[in-house]
Order: structure tokens, then C-alpha cells, then sequence
């Protein structure tokens, strides 16, 4: 429950005070707190307020026992954050304020992304640092840099006029799609499916459409969004195990959320203006409207990665091409992507990259080989929920004659 406000009442004391570090600080207060009086005395009808009262009382109770010295950079501080608090910004939104601060032009392009997941989301650094493949300690020191960066350089946590959102729009989407990536498929934890962050993700998107209701790209991330989480309700079992998206019981799907979705990347496409957000939602579109697993347009599919990768030239996406590639041409035609990919150390590390061949050697007859390829898998520790999906097709391919 806790975690669950931490990524809210962080943005509501960081406008206030106009410090990272320092509204994270009261936040683990408030929480220490909680935990020390809920249990006696149970837990307020309304948590969140609760929990961002105490952190804003105990962020304003810093800053008087900081005002005793004579330090200009405190007085600096407590005069932005008043001017702040007067000033939420033209869409009143304390998280998404945050998300356009850490996206600022003077920040690093590197650590805009991964400064909003810690900042907004409340991801550990081990988290963020499994999202962007990289050694934690390195991670963490971009992190201390950047909100030591938007504190001295006192940046502005509000929304900026409408005029100057076109310059951070890019690293904005890209942090709400990473957002609901953390929620629909976690990196660390024992969730498979942490509801409430793609819940978040997808009223970010909504709040950035009704501001940009023109930009395309915005719209496409919502539809993807939608389109996406309209799977969640199929996408585990009674037992908390992962099912891949062919075995799910497509009646459970949100048909409302596919309809919506739908409509909104058809309506963005005809702007234009293609792009890496509409793209992956008339992936996803592809795949909710099928109303069997064998009637997916694989081809369209993997021809829509094929221009996706113009977008985003990524191994990821390149990846994904793969396994799109075996499901219409066969699993030979997506083990040649794979194997090329896997030349890349960084890709080596990457457990889903071994999943997904181990998954088309199995379909090619190798059940040996698909065994060498999970345990591999296995080995650089995904997920819990993937984990033991790992290790029920180990079983099940050692069982089978």
C-alpha cells in the first residue's frame, strides 16, 4: 500500500520545496511513520492524504531547521518551492510536473528517463538499472547528479507553457511508456503484474492527450497503452503464473479498453505522421482484434516491425521482429534475427532474448538446444513469474519423448 502512494506524495513535496532528494526524504518519514501508527491506531479512510500531509509537514519542518544557517542555497530552495506551490502549472498535475522537470534540456538525455522512474515511480536504482541494462552503481551515480543538477539550478517543477512543450515531449512519452512497461512486465519483485503503475501510466497518457490532443504520437501511446492492458486480466492465472498471450482466454480481455484503443490509433494514423508509439499500438491492435491466437496477421505484423525499426532502432524492437518473422515464415527464419542479436554482450544479458529462442528451438524440434537456451535464461535471474514459466517448460520439454 505504501508504494502504491510514493510516486504521488514524492511529485506533491518536490513542487512544494522544490528539492528531490530532500521530498523523497520526507516521504520515507512518512512511511516509517505509518508504519509506526497505523497498526495501533488503523489506517485513515483516505492513505494517500495521509501519507503526503505528514511528508509535506515533515519536508516544511526540514527546511525551518535548514533556515537557522546561514545558507543561501537553502534560502534559494524554500523561494522557489513557495513560488511553486503558488504555481502548479497550467494541468495542476503534481506527477506530471515532476515528469516534465526531469525531462528538462539541461538534464543529460541519458538520465531523463531513469531520473523519472526513480523520482515519479519510486523504482529502485536496482530496478532501473535492470531496465537500462546497466551496472547499478553507474546508475546510480547519474541519479544523484541529475536531482543535484535540478536542485542547484533550481529548475521548475511545473508543467511548461504549451509553447516549450514540443522540445520534451519525446523524453516525456518515452518515461510514461516505461511507466506501464515496469507495471505490465516488472524487472524485479514477485509481482508478475503491478496494476497500479499501469493504472498511473495510462492517466499520464490521458492527462499528455487531453493537452496535445493534435500530436499523434501522444495519441498512439495511449492507444498503445489501452490496447495493452486490455490483455491484463488474461495474462495470469489462479496461481500467479505468467500465460503467454496465445494461451489466454480472450473472453476476459477488456473489450471496452480494445475499442477505445482502436479507434485511437486509427485516428492517429490518418494525421500522417506515423511514428514509434503508433506503430507498436497497431502491433498490439493486430493482436487484440484477432479473435483466435491462429487468426493473428503475423505478417502484418512483422512488417509493421519492419517499419517500426525506422522509428526505433533498437535490438528490442529487432527482436521482437524475430519472433513475428518465425510465427509467418517459420522458426528458422526468426532464430537467424536471434542468433545475430545475441552476438551483442549487452543482448546477452537480456533473459527475454533467451526465452524467445529457447521458444523457437522448441518450435524447430531442438528441445535440447530450447533447454540450454531457458536455463540460460534462468541464470541472469528475470522476473519471479517468469522464472517459474521458465521452469515449467523445462520440465515439460524433458518430459516429452
Amino acid at each position: 500500500m505504501l508504494r502504491a502512494h510514493w510516486w504521488r506524495g514524492v511529485a506533491t513535496v518536490a513542487r512544494l520545496i522544490g528539492d528531490i532528494d530532500a521530498a523523497e526524504d520526507a516521504m520515507q518519514d512518512a512511511c516509517v511513520a505509518a508504519l509506526a501508527q497505523w497498526p495501533a491506531e488503523g489506517i485513515p479512510a483516505n492513505p494517500g492524504s495521509w501519507l503526503i500531509g505528514t511528508a509535506r509537514h515533515k519536508a516544511l519542518d526540514r527546511l525551518r531547521r535548514e533556515q537557522r544557517r546561514p545558507d543561501k542555497e537553502v534560502a534559494a530552495v524554500r523561494e522557489v518551492g513557495e513560488a511553486q506551490a503558488a504555481s502548479p502549472g497550467p494541468a495542476g498535475d503534481d506527477q506530471l510536473s515532476l515528469i516534465f522537470a526531469c525531462c528538462h534540456p539541461s538534464l543529460d538525455p541519458g538520465v531523463r528517463v531513469p531520473l523519472t522512474l526513480r523520482a515519479v515511480c519510486g523504482l529502485t536504482t536496482t530496478e532501473i538499472a535492470a531496465v537500462f541494462l546497466v551496472p547499478e552503481p553507474t546508475m546510480a551515480q547519474r541519479l544523484v547528479r541529475a536531482k543535484r543538477k535540478i536542485r542547484d539550478a533550481a529548475i521548475p517543477l511545473r508543467v511548461p507553457p504549451l509553447e516549450d512543450l514540443p522540445a520534451r515531449l519525446a523524453a516525456v512519452l518515452r518515461v510514461v511508456y516505461l511507466v506501464f512497461t515496469e507495471g505490465h512486465r516488472p524487472v524485479a519483485g514477485d509481482e508478475p503484474v503491478r496494476a497500479a503503475l499501469c493504472e498511473e501510466a495510462i492517466r499520464l497518457a490521458r492527462v499528455l492527450a487531453d493537452l496535445l490532443p493534435a500530436e499523434p504520437e501522444v495519441t498512439g501511446l495511449l492507444a498503445l497503452l489501452l490496447l495493452t492492458d486490455a490483455r491484463r486480466p488474461a495474462r495470469v492465472d489462479d496461481r500467479g503464473g505468467l500465460v503467454l498471450l496465445a494461451d489466454q482466454d480472450r473472453g476476459l480481455w477488456d473489450r471496452a479498453a480494445i475499442s477505445e484503443g482502436t479507434a485511437l490509433v486509427e485516428s492517429a494514423l490518418r494525421l500522417g505522421r506515423p511514428g514509434a508509439y503508433q506503430l507498436q499500438a497497431a502491433i498490439a491492435a493486430c493482436h487484440s482484434t484477432a479473435a483466435r491466437a491462429e487468426d493473428t496477421d503475423w505478417r502484418q505484423i512483422a512488417a509493421l516491425y519492419g517499419e517500426l525499426i525506422r522509428h526505433e532502432p533498437t535490438a528490442v524492437v529487432e527482436a521482437n521482429r524475430a519472433v513475428a518473422v518465425a510465427m509467418s515464415e517459420g522458426p528458422h527464419a526468426g532464430l537467424v534475427i536471434l542468433d545475430a542479436l545475441g552476438a551483442d554482450p549487452r543482448m546477452a544479458r537480456w533473459p527475454l532474448l533467451h526465452t524467445a529462442r529457447a521458444d523457437l528451438l522448441a518450435r524447430a524440434g531442438r528441445d535440447a538446444d530450447a533447454v540450454v537456451a531457458y536455463r540460460l535464461a534462468l541464470d541472469l535471474e528475470p522476473p519471479a513469474a517468469e522464472r517459474e514459466f521458465i521452469a515449467r517448460r523445462i520440465g515439460e520439454l524433458a518430459a516429452e519423448p
